[in-house]
């Protein structure tokens, strides 16, 4: 981890936290989703720079170390698509590797489609192709209690989060979300009335880890984050036919909680989903979760190399 060098860079008019590992002309961009940081993928980073990649994580504007927009409340995934490629040119990496997890896929298959000849190939993780809008997340088809329902409500999570300290709610959450059920409060609870305090950490999340994450949200606060992706998420894209023309890789854990929104498993497994992906390869994680990147590091990092090799610039 110390070899991994921290700059800040000014990308229309913020500056963005950029961590980074490697060297030579191959670039693979790591972009996080929440309640993750840059940090999420320092096993993913460390494994493609020793393989010969140079890796660069980000915190996405609003989140950890980098700056926040003046108005956040008016933040949506395209700014995420627009400091992306702002970036690339600051950096001077013509294409690059795409990896997203969790909402990260958004803006890693976004770039893909609007900006082709930036891009050689897309990783995601826990997330398959979804354009932003209307139908990205089918709320209707879940209770009201579902956690992306009530964070969407303005003020409604900055209620139930501010009851506990940062800390307490990145713990919260990385438990609740690396099961396999869909976090669902009934009526009269909260998302963090969920949480049972004797669940310990998952044996792959340390104390250490948790004061990394809960250290950087504590510099930048949620109230990015809750724009970023969840009250944005239905902002209509305005792509026609949307097309991601360049190879891409999804990886799934089998006990993913995210498996269980309505249809996404049938999109996935039938093919559905290569619509719009056309050269799709799908892989599931038996044992893998929402966090299959951190829980199983090893496993995902082999499959990550093993595509990346694969493609050609």
């Amino acid at each position: 981890m110390e070899n991994i060098k921290h700059s800040h860079v000014e990308v229309r008019g913020l500056k963005l936290h950029v961590a980074e590992i490697g060297s030579g002309p191959k670039s693979v961009l790591f972009l996080h989703g929440f309640p993750e940081i840059w940090y999420t993928w320092r096993y993913q980073m460390i494994a493609v720079a020793n393989a010969g990649y140079r890796a660069i994580a980000i915190d996405f504007r609003g989140y950890g170390l980098s700056e926040q927009p003046s108005e956040p409340e008016k933040g949506t995934m395209y700014d995420l698509v627009d400091d992306i490629v702002a970036l690339l040119d600051s950096l001077s990496i013509s294409k690059v590797f795409v990896i997203g997890k969790d909402f990260g896929a958004f803006p890693a298959y976004l770039v893909a489609v609007l900006h082709p000849e930036r891009v050689i190939t897309v990783v995601t993780l826990g997330i398959p192709f979804l354009v932003p809008g209307a139908s990205a997340v089918q709320n209707h088809l879940l209770p009201k209690g579902f956690y992306i329902t009530r964070w969407q409500e303005p003020g409604r999570a900055e209620a139930d989060f501010g009851r506990f300290d940062v800390k307490s709610v990145i713990r919260n959450i990385y438990i609740l979300f690396s099961g396999p059920e869909v976090p669902i409060a009934p009526d009269d609870q909260e998302i963090m009335d969920l949480f049972n305090p004797s669940t310990p950490l998952p044996p792959w999340f340390s104390e250490e880890d948790l004061a990394t994450y809960a250290s950087l949200y504590e510099k930048s606060g949620f109230k990015f984050p809750l724009q970023v992706p969840y009250r944005s998420i239905k902002v209509e894209s305005g792509i026609n036919d949307p097309k991601v023309t360049v190879p891409a890789l999804l990886i799934m854990g089998e006990k993913d909680y995210v498996i269980k929104f309505p249809g996404i498993e049938e999109y996935i497994r039938s093919g559905a989903v290569k619509n719009f992906v056309p050269d799709l390869e799908i892989i599931f994680v038996p044992e893998g979760t929402h966090f299959v990147h951190e829980q199983l590091p090893e496993e995902v990092n082999q499959l990550i190399i093993s595509f990346l090799d694969k493609q050609s610039i």
